[in-house]
C-alpha cells in the first residue's frame, strides 16, 4: 500500500523514497530533490529529504505542522538555500539564489496568503514586476486572455482585485505564475478559504493544468481533498520523507497515521451541553464604513443572535462578508454605530477592549501573525499578550515575569507546544505550534465567551484534534463559543447552532445534525436563505447523538 523510505537514492533518476526507479531513458522528473538538509539554530527543519515529482501530475505533500514542508518549498522556490543536497529541474542540477532564479527555471509559487494589490486590476497585478515580458499594453492583455482561456481560469483582465472573491483572487495568483512562464506550480494550502463549490472549481483548474502538461505541487492538511486530486503523495514527518503513497491504495485514516501516528481526528461532538442561560446577546448591531472613493458602506446590517452557556454557535460565510468586522465589534476594536452587546447581564457595548478581555472574552484571531503574536518576541512575552493586567502575568500594577514564565512552561506542556524552550521567538515555531500557544493562552484565563476565528486554519491533524478537544472540554464547563471557520466539516461538527452570514447580514440558519457541507456552502454564496433543510444525502453529522439542540435561536 505504501512503502517506507530506503536509505538513499540510487541514481539521479529515481523517484522519491519508496517509489520505483525511472529508467535513464525515461523523461526526467519535473523536479527532483535529493538529500536536502536545512538547519536553523537549535532546529533541523529538513533532514535528508528526497522528493521526485513526475511531469504532468499533481503531487501532494502532507505532514504535520513543523514537519518541514514550508521550509522545503521555500528552498525549491529560492527563498532559502539548503545546507546540503541538490535540486534538479527537468533532469538538470540547479542552484537558486532567490525566487527570480526559480521563476526563470519555470517554478512558480502561490502562497496561502495572497499577494495582490487590491486597488489594481487583474491585468495590472499580473504584469507588475514582469513588464519586460509582454509590455504593459495590448500584448500583455492578449497574453493574459490566452492563458485564462487555455487553462479555464475565467479571468477578466479589467476587473478590480478588490471586487473579486477569494476563489477568483486565487485564480489571479495562478494566472500570475503562468504569465511568468511557470511549468511547475507550488500551491500552499490552496483550499483553506474556499467553500466546497469553489474547491471543485479549483480542482477542475488543476486538472486542466495537468492536461496541458503542467506540474502541480499541492500542499494541504485536508486529506480528503488530497486523495481526490493527487496522482502521487509524499509524506514528511519530523523533517524527513517517510513514505510515498498511491492515492488509490490508501485511506485518509491511514494517511493521517503516516503523518502523525494516530487516527484522523473528527470534529463531531456527541452530547449537548447547551443551557438556557444566555452568555452573549447581540441585538441589531450595525456598522458603517466610510471610504473616500465609495462613500458610506454598511458592513454589519442588523446583526442579532444569542449564544448560551455551553453552546457553540458556528458562523459560516465566504470571507469578506462581515465576519471580520463582527469579530472586531465584539472584541472592541471597532465601535458599532448602533445596537447592543450584552455579556452575561452586563451591557458591554461601550467597553474598551481591555475591559472586555478582563470581563471574560477570549479571542483566537483569524490571522495569528498580524493579531495574535509578536513574532520576534519570546514565547513567555507572547503568553502575556492581551492579558497584561491579569494573573499570573501581573501582581498589582507590576508585571510578574517569574509567574508568567512559569505559566508559559505549563502551557507548553498542557497544550503540547513543541519548542526547545520558552525563550525562543514565536517566529521559530511552526504554524500549528503557534496556534496551540494562542489557544493555551486564551483558555488559561477561564473565559466566559470564546471568539474562535479559524482556530485550526493551516494546522495539521494532530494539532487540530488537540484544539477541538480543548474547545469541547471548555464547552462542557459552560463556555459560550462563537466559531468562525472556512472548514465546513469543522463548523458542522463542533457547532450546536449554525448561522450563515452574507453581505453583512445573517441570512440563514441550519441544524448541524442534518445539514450537508454542500447545502451550507450554497447558502454562503447567497443561493439560499431562511432555514436550510436537510441535505439531499442525509445527515452530515451522523453518530453525534440525537440529544443535540437544533439550529434555532432562542
Amino acid at each position: 500500500m505504501w512503502s517506507p523510505a530506503p536509505p538513499a537514492l540510487p541514481t539521479s533518476h529515481s523517484l522519491a523514497r519508496g517509489e520505483c526507479t525511472i529508467n535513464a531513458s525515461s523523461s526526467p522528473p519535473a523536479v527532483e530533490l535529493a538529500g536536502i538538509t536545512k538547519r536553523f539554530p537549535g532546529v533541523v527543519a529538513n533532514h535528508d529529504i528526497h522528493l521526485s515529482v513526475r511531469k504532468g501530475t499533481v503531487h501532494a505533500i502532507v505532514g504535520e505542522n513543523g514537519a518541514g514542508k514550508s521550509t522545503l518549498m521555500k528552498i525549491l522556490y529560492g527563498m532559502q538555500k539548503p545546507d546540503e543536497g541538490t535540486i534538479a529541474v527537468d533532469g538538470r542540477e540547479v542552484s537558486f539564489s532567490d525566487p527570480g532564479d526559480a521563476i526563470a527555471r519555470g517554478i512558480g509559487m502561490v502562497h496561502q496568503h495572497f499577494m495582490l494589490a487590491d486597488n489594481l486590476t487583474v491585468a495590472e497585478n499580473t504584469v507588475l514586476g514582469s513588464e519586460k515580458l509582454y509590455g504593459i499594453g495590448a500584448r500583455a492583455r492578449a497574453r493574459i486572455k490566452e492563458i485564462s482561456e487555455a487553462y479555464g481560469l475565467g479571468i477578466r483582465p479589467d476587473a478590480l482585485v478588490e471586487d473579486l472573491g477569494v476563489a477568483d483572487r486565487q485564480r489571479v495568483e495562478i494566472l500570475k505564475v503562468l504569465y511568468r512562464g511557470a511549468r511547475t506550480l507550488i500551491l500552499d494550502e490552496p483550499t483553506a478559504v474556499l467553500v466546497p463549490q469553489e474547491v471543485e472549481a479549483l480542482f477542475d483548474n488543476l486538472r486542466e493544468l495537468k492536461a496541458e502538461g503542467l506540474t502541480v505541487i499541492f500542499i494541504s492538511h485536508k486529506l480528503g481533498e488530497v486523495l481526490s486530486v493527487a496522482d502521487d503523495i509524499t509524506v514528511i514527518r519530523r523533517g524527513t520523507t517517510v513514505a510515498s503513497v498511491d492515492p488509490a491504495d490508501v485511506t485518509a485514516k491511514q494517511l493521517a497515521e503516516l503523518m502523525v501516528g494516530s487516527e484522523l481526528p473528527s470534529p463531531q461532538t456527541g452530547e449537548s451541553t447547551v443551557t438556557d442561560t444566555p452568555m452573549l446577546r447581540v441585538e441589531n448591531l450595525t456598522l458603517t464604513e466610510h471610504d473616500a472613493v465609495d462613500g458610506a458602506r454598511t458592513v454589519l446590517d442588523g446583526i442579532t443572535f444569542t449564544i448560551r452557556k455551553g453552546e457553540v454557535l458556528g458562523l459560516a460565510g465566504v470571507e469578506g462578508n462581515g465576519q471580520t468586522e463582527l469579530i472586531e465589534a465584539l472584541v472592541g476594536i471597532r465601535h458599532a454605530d448602533g445596537g447592543t452587546i450584552t455579556l452575561g447581564d452586563e451591557d458591554i457595548t461601550s467597553w474598551p477592549t481591555r475591559r472586555r478581555r478582563e470581563g471574560g472574552v477570549g479571542y483566537i484571531p483569524e490571522d495569528r501573525h498580524r493579531h495574535g503574536l509578536l513574532l520576534e518576541s519570546p514565547l513567555w512575552e507572547n503568553r502575556i499578550l492581551g492579558h497584561v493586567t491579569e494573573a499570573p502575568n501581573s501582581r498589582g500594577p507590576w508585571l510578574d515575569i517569574k509567574a508568567a514564565r512559569a505559566d508559559t512552561e505549563r502551557i507548553v506542556v498542557d497544550y503540547d507546544v513543541r519548542t526547545p524552550g520558552i525563550d525562543v521567538t514565536a517566529a521559530s515555531l511552526s504554524g500549528g505550534n503557534q496556534q496551540k500557544l494562542i489557544v493555551g493562552r486564551e483558555m488559561s484565563h477561564d473565559p466566559r465567551l470564546l471568539i474562535a476565528a479559524h482556530p485550526t486554519r493551516g494546522v495539521d491533524v494532530g494539532a487540530q484534534a488537540q484544539i477541538w478537544d480543548q474547545i469541547r472540554a471548555a464547552r462542557r464547563e459552560g463556555l459560550a463559543v462563537l466559531l468562525i471557520s472556512a472548514d465546513l466539516d469543522e463548523l458542522i461538527g463542533l457547532s450546536d447552532t449554525l448561522r450563515v452570514m452574507y453581505r453583512g447580514r445573517l441570512v440563514a440558519d441550519a441544524d448541524p445534525a442534518t445539514i450537508t457541507p454542500e447545502a451550507l456552502g450554497s447558502a454562503m454564496t447567497g443561493a439560499a436563505s431562511g432555514h436550510l433543510e436537510d441535505g439531499p444525502h442525509g445527515s452530515s453529522a451522523a453518530g453525534r447523538g440525537e440529544d443535540r439542540d437544533g439550529g434555532e435561536e432562542r
